[in-house]
C-alpha cells in the first residue's frame, strides 16, 4: 500500500486477457452499486416530497375531496345526420392541376351565404377525384357551420348560373343518404299529388256592393279591419276573433298592407310574417324573421322583403317568393365597406333597399355604386354593381325602369344629378349642379317628372337658398326646367297623376306663417297664340265647347296662400284638392281643406295630430294622434285616436284609444288611365244621376234597417187596437140593455153645438 498522495510513474506492459466470466462480474458489481445509490436517492426524494406534501395538506386541510376522481374522458357526441352538408351538382370537371382554382372560386360562393366548417386540413369543401381519369366526378361536398346556413344554401344556390355551361343543382347531404338506399330495381310508383287546395280570393273585398274601402287599426293588444263608405260610421269587418279563440295572436307588432291591397301582412317578432287574405281574411302563407320590425312589398306583390334591424345579423335582411314561400337571398344591415373610416353604425342609418316599378329588380346603396338585382335569380345584374362615385341617394321611377341618383363634389367634377336606364345602364341624362349642399329628389306618381330641390350656399357658405330642377321624363332628351326660389323650401309635392306641384316656402325655416304656392307644368295658352309658341314644346289639345284649349310644356305658376300656418302637404289621390297641415308636438294642428280648381277653402283642427291619411279614392281623410310601438311614455297618451273626415273637411268620425299605435288604408289598384279618368268627370252629371239614385236607396235600406223594432212595435200596437175594438164591439148590446136601451156610442143621440 502506498500513503494517499502518492504518484507513481506506470509504464503500459502487455497483461493477460481477462476472462468473459471475470468481466462479466466486474460490471455487474458496478451495475449494482450504481443501482444502489439511484434508489438511495429516490428513496431520499420520496421521502421529502411525502414531507412537503404532508405539511402543504396539513395547511389546506379540509379543502380535499374524499370523492375518487373519474379519469374517463368525456367526448362530444359524434353527429351522423350530415345536416349541415350540402352536395353541389353540375359543376365542372377539371383535372388535378386546375382542382385548386376551382375550389377557390366554389369556396368563395358559397362562403357567401354562411361561414363554413373548415378545420386546418379541410376547408369546408370537398371535391372527389376520379384516380383513372385524373378528372373531379362534377360535384362538391360543402359543409357549414349550422342548419339554418346549409338550408338557406340550398335555396339561393339552385339553378344558380356558375357559368354560361353549368347551373347549379343543390340538394342535402341527407337526401343523398335517402336517394342511395331507393331499391333501384323496384317498380317505379308514381307519386299521387296532393289534392287541389283552393287559395282564398285575395281580391274579394273589391266586390263590395257599394264600394266601400277598408283601413286597419292598431290600438291597444286589438287589431282590427273596419269598413268605411265615407258617409257613416266605419263597420268592422274582423277583428282576429278567429284567432283569439284558438288562443294565439294575429298580431303583436305594426301591420303592412301590400300595394293593390291584396295582402295583410301582421309582425309576430317570435316568428315572423304572416301573410292574410280573402274575404275571411285567412292564413295564407308565414314567412320566418325573427324579430323583424318591418316589411316592404314589391309593387306587383310577387316578393316580400324582411328586416330585424339587428346590425350583428348577417342575414338581417330577407326577400321571400309570395308565391312559393321560399327564401330568394339573405343580406346583412349593412353592405360591406359601406361605413366611412371613423364612423359608426349609431351615426349613420343603413341604406334601404328598393323595388323597381315591375318587380325585376332590387337595389341598394353601396358606397360609391349602387347594388342592383335581378329577380328572381337575386344575382348580379351583368355581375357587376353600378358604379357612382360619392352617391348619397337614389330612387327609381315609379313607371319605368330609370333610376335617379345624385352625387355632391368631388375633387374637381361638380355635383350632379343622373338618370340611368336598365337594363342597358345608358345614361338618359345628367344635370350638374355647383356649390350644393344638398339634394331632395321626389318622383311624380305616374313617372312623368322628377323634382329635385337643390340647397345652394354662397361661396363664403354662410348663406343658403333653394332651386328646383324640374325633369321632363317624357320628352325627348329629357329637358330640365330651373325654378328659382329666394325662400327655404321646406316642403315639395306632386299632386298624383296629374301637372301641378306644390311647395311650403318662408324666408326663415323658423317662421310660424309660411306662403304655399302652386305651380303646372302645363301652361294654358289661347287658340290664336299656339303658332306664336317658342320653340317646338310639347302641347296638349283640349277641346272645351267650339273652342281648342292648348297646353304648351312650360312652368306656369298658378297662385300663392300667404300667412297659413303649415308644415306639410298632402294631396288627394284624386288630385285636385289638398290639406294643409301643421302636424307635431309644438304644432297647432291645424289643417286647412283647399280646393285647388275651385279655390274653396275649409279649416279645422285636430290638436296634437302626427300623420294625415287619404283613403285610395279620395273620398275620405283621417288624422290621426299615435304613439310609437315598443314600450316607454308617450306624453300625448290622452290624445291618441283618429278623426275620419270628408274630403271636404266634414266631420264623419272620431274615436280615442287609450294606447293606439296605426292606422293604414287598404290600398287599391289604380285601373282607370288619366284620359279614362278625364271622361268620367267630363261625363258626371251623367253618372250623378245613378249616385243618387244608389244613395236614395241605401238610405231607405238604412232607414228600414234603423226602424225595424220600431215599426214591430207599432204594428203590434195597431193589431192591440184592433182586437180592443172588436172586443167592445161583441159587447154593445149587453152594454145598451145596462143603459136601459140607449145607445151611447151613437152620435145621433147628442146635441153637438160649436163655440
Amino acid at each position: 500500500r502506498r500513503p494517499p498522495g502518492h504518484t507513481v510513474a506506470i509504464t503500459p506492459s502487455p497483461s493477460p486477457t481477462p476472462s468473459p466470466v471475470t468481466v462479466s462480474a466486474a460490471k455487474t458489481q458496478t451495475h449494482t452499486n450504481t443501482n444502489t445509490k439511484k434508489t438511495m436517492s429516490a428513496s431520499l426524494q420520496e421521502d421529502e416530497a411525502a414531507a412537503l406534501l404532508a405539511t402543504e395538506a396539513a395547511a389546506l386541510d379540509g379543502y380535499f375531496s374524499e370523492t375518487p376522481l373519474n379519469p374517463t374522458p368525456t367526448y362530444p357526441i359524434l353527429d351522423t345526420t350530415f345536416s349541415t352538408s350540402i352536395i353541389i351538382t353540375n359543376l365542372p370537371r377539371v383535372n388535378s392541376t386546375k382542382l385548386d382554382k376551382l375550389v377557390k372560386v366554389i369556396t368563395k360562393l358559397v362562403s357567401r351565404i354562411g361561414s363554413l366548417a373548415s378545420t386546418d386540413d379541410f376547408s369546408g369543401v370537398y371535391l372527389p377525384i376520379d384516380p383513372e381519369l385524373d378528372s373531379t366526378f362534377g360535384f362538391a361536398i360543402v359543409e357549414y357551420n349550422t342548419v339554418e346556413e346549409a338550408r338557406q344554401a340550398v335555396e339561393v344556390l339552385e339553378g344558380y348560373k356558375f357559368d354560361k355551361n353549368h347551373s347549379l343543382n343543390v340538394i342535402p347531404y341527407q337526401r343523398a343518404q335517402e336517394l342511395e338506399s331507393v331499391d333501384s330495381t323496384a317498380e317505379y310508383v308514381e307519386p299521387q299529388p296532393e289534392p287541389f287546395r283552393e287559395r282564398p280570393n285575395v281580391s274579394a273585398w273589391l266586390e263590395d256592393p257599394i264600394q266601400r274601402d277598408q283601413f286597419v287599426l292598431r290600438e291597444g293588444k286589438e287589431t282590427i279591419v273596419k269598413w268605411s263608405d265615407g258617409k257613416t260610421e266605419p263597420v268592422v269587418d274582423y277583428d282576429g276573433s278567429r284567432e283569439k279563440e284558438a288562443g294565439v295572436a294575429w298580431c303583436e307588432y305594426y301591420t303592412h298592407w301590400s300595394p293593390n291591397g291584396s295582402y295583410l301582412a301582421t309582425l309576430v317578432p317570435s316568428k315572423g310574417v304572416i301573410l292574410w287574405g280573402g274575404q275571411n281574411f285567412e292564413k295564407i302563407a308565414r314567412f320566418p324573421a325573427p324579430g323583424v320590425e318591418f316589411v316592404v312589398f314589391s309593387p306587383q306583390e310577387n316578393y316580400v322583403l324582411t328586416c330585424n334591424n339587428r346590425r350583428d345579423d348577417p342575414n338581417s335582411i330577407k326577400v321571400f317568393s309570395i308565391q312559393s314561400g321560399k327564401l330568394l337571398r339573405a343580406f346583412p344591415l349593412y353592405p360591406k365597406d359601406f361605413l366611412p373610416e371613423g364612423m359608426t353604425p349609431e351615426q349613420i342609418p343603413p341604406p334601404a333597399f328598393q323595388w323597381s316599378h315591375d318587380d325585376s329588380y332590387l337595389a341598394r346603396m353601396g358606397r360609391d355604386l349602387i347594388s342592383i338585382y335581378e329577380t328572381p335569380t337575386m344575382k348580379l345584374l351583368d355581375k357587376r354593381s353600378l358604379i357612382t362615385d360619392g352617391i348619397h341617394e337614389f330612387q327609381f321611377s315609379p313607371k319605368a325602369n330609370i333610376l335617379a341618383y345624385w352625387a355632391p363634389e368631388h375633387g374637381n367634377a361638380p355635383a350632379h344629378v343622373d338618370l340611368i336606364e336598365l337594363p342597358t345602364r345608358t345614361k338618359l341624362r345628367q344635370k350638374n349642379l355647383f356649390n350644393v349642399t344638398k339634394c331632395s329628389m321626389v318622383w311624380q306618381n305616374d313617372g312623368e317628372y322628377l323634382g329635385v330641390k337643390v340647397t345652394r350656399h354662397t361661396k363664403s357658405k354662410k348663406t343658403l337658398y333653394n332651386n328646383l330642377e324640374l325633369f321632363r321624363l317624357n320628352e325627348p332628351g329629357v329637358p330640365v326646367e330651373m325654378l328659382e326660389i329666394k325662400d327655404a323650401v321646406m316642403a315639395f309635392a306632386w299632386e298624383p297623376s296629374g301637372h301641378r306641384f306644390a311647395m311650403i316656402h318662408a324666408e326663415n325655416p323658423t317662421s310660424t306663417k309660411v306662403d304655399v304656392s302652386f305651380y303646372d307644368m302645363m301652361k294654358k295658352v289661347e287658340a290664336d297664340s299656339k303658332k306664336k309658341s317658342k320653340g317646338n314644346k310639347t302641347t296638349l289639345s283640349k277641346t272645351v265647347g267650339k273652342q281648342e284649349a292648348t297646353e304648351i310644356a312650360e312652368i306656369n305658376k298658378i297662385e300663392t296662400l300667404s300667412g297659413k300656418q303649415c308644415n306639410c302637404l298632402f294631396w288627394s289621390p284624386a288630385g285636385h284638392n289638398i290639406i294643409l297641415a301643421s302636424l307635431g308636438e309644438s304644432a297647432s294642428g291645424t289643417l286647412e281643406f283647399y280646393d285647388v280648381t275651385n279655390k274653396s277653402l275649409t279649416v279645422k283642427e285636430h290638436y296634437r295630430a302626427n300623420n294625415v291619411l287619404w283613403d285610395p279614392s279620395g273620398r275620405t281623410v283621417a288624422t290621426v294622434v299615435s304613439q310609437p310601438m315598443g314600450g316607454g311614455h308617450f306624453k300625448f297618451a290622452m290624445d291618441n285616436g283618429y278623426i275620419l273626415w270628408s274630403f271636404q273637411g266634414r266631420q264623419l268620425h272620431q274615436e280615442s284609444f287609450e294606447n293606439f299605435y296605426q292606422l293604414a288604408w287598404r290600398p287599391r289598384e289604380k285601373l282607370l288611365t288619366r284620359s279614362e279618368t278625364a271622361n268620367v268627370l267630363k261625363n258626371l252629371k251623367k253618372y250623378e244621376k245613378q249616385f243618387d239614385a244608389a244613395d236614395k236607396e241605401r238610405k231607405r235600406a238604412e232607414y228600414l234597417e234603423k226602424t225595424t223594432e220600431k215599426r214591430a212595435l207599432r204594428s203590434r200596437f195597431r193589431e192591440r187596437m184592433a182586437e180592443l175594438r172588436e172586443f167592445k164591439l161583441r159587447q154593445k148590446a149587453a152594454r145598451d140593455e145596462l143603459n136601459g136601451g140607449d145607445d151611447f156610442d151613437d152620435e145621433k143621440n147628442y146635441i153637438t153645438q160649436e163655440y
